[in-house]
């Protein structure tokens, strides 16, 4: 005997979709959640097989840009993604190698050297070599204006202004994030990314810090 008619199978149908459209956010986040946790697990699988330095941080810096949002205007009418090398280079063809063919959301992932600050407007992310911690309060209010998201592997990097800075804890390379860096220079960072820092501080700059 049918009890419900056509209305009520419709009615049924009509409910199953909204569970259906309400579970999608929840598995996207799930699905970026687990992206993030396989991509971090394989850095540290790697690390147990004993790369390079440079490996490890060259594959850290390609996948950066994955969790980072720089503002529209930032982006528009570029089909790359740059990746900035200042002052003394530490990965040589190490980075090229880890990068070539790759892409970020359309956008292909290029390598350049720079030797002044003043040459990374077009930059996404700014690595910044130790032998420019002498000046690296300018290079960093320089970088901050540019809207470039900067790493190095400078002592207390994060501390001193920097965004991500990375760090060895038990013989493994780390991160540390600057959130507040971050927001002064109007990038976005994906909340996965903050969930697997070794720390998270909130430390603005300020003019004279060191």
């Amino acid at each position: 005997m049918n009890t419900g008619g056509p209305w009520l199978h419709s009615e049924r149908k009509s409910a199953t979709d909204s569970m259906s459209r309400a579970r999608w956010p929840s598995l996207i986040v799930g699905f970026s959640w687990l992206f993030l946790l396989l991509w971090f697990v394989s850095i540290c699988a790697a690390q147990r097989t004993h790369p390079t330095e440079s490996q490890v941080e060259s594959a850290y810096l390609y996948n950066f840009g994955k969790f980072v949002k720089w503002p529209p205007d930032r982006v528009a009418g570029t089909d790359s993604l740059q990746i900035c090398l200042l002052g003394q280079d530490p990965f040589g063809v190490v980075l090229d190698s880890t990068v070539a063919g790759e892409k970020i959301a359309g956008r292909a992932i290029s390598v350049r050297r720079i030797s002044a600050i003043a040459d990374s407007s077009s930059c996404s992310i700014l690595f910044i070599s130790s032998s420019e911690e002498t000046r690296l309060h300018a290079i960093l209010a320089s970088a901050e204006l540019s809207e470039v998201l900067t790493v190095s592997n400078i002592p207390r990097f994060v501390e001193r202004g920097g965004t991500i800075g990375f760090v060895m804890q038990q013989d493994r390379i780390r991160f540390e994030v600057n959130r507040a860096a971050a927001a002064q220079a109007h990038l976005t960072l994906s909340s996965e990314l903050l969930k697997v820092a070794s720390r998270v501080i909130n430390k603005p700059m300020r003019n004279g810090e060191p």
